[in-house]
């Protein structure tokens, strides 16, 4: 079983392809998932993030917003890693 992990980001996003690609090395190893959602393809999803994008959502939290949390990512995987035996 993988975890996942949903990135709110849009088309031209520096900060959101710094924060994708940051995750992806922090996560290097583990068994994740990344769903990159453009919240400019959703009308609800662009007023509910608007400028507030990179966001990253782990299990419907929100675990960091504009950089990436490394501290916050790291405690989110090793939870719940132990909770659900994937490494």
């Amino acid at each position: 079983m993988k975890l996942q992990f949903t990135l709110y980001t849009r088309p031209r996003c520096g900060l959101c392809d710094l924060l994708h690609e940051d995750l992806l090395a922090l996560c290097r190893g583990r068994a994740v998932d990344v769903l990159l959602v453009d919240v400019d393809g959703d009308p609800d999803l662009k007023a509910l993030y608007g400028t507030r994008i990179p966001v990253l959502v782990g299990e419907g939290v929100v675990l960091c917003e504009g950089r990436l949390d490394a501290d916050a990512v790291r405690a989110f995987l090793d939870q719940r890693c132990a909770a659900t035996g994937v490494a």
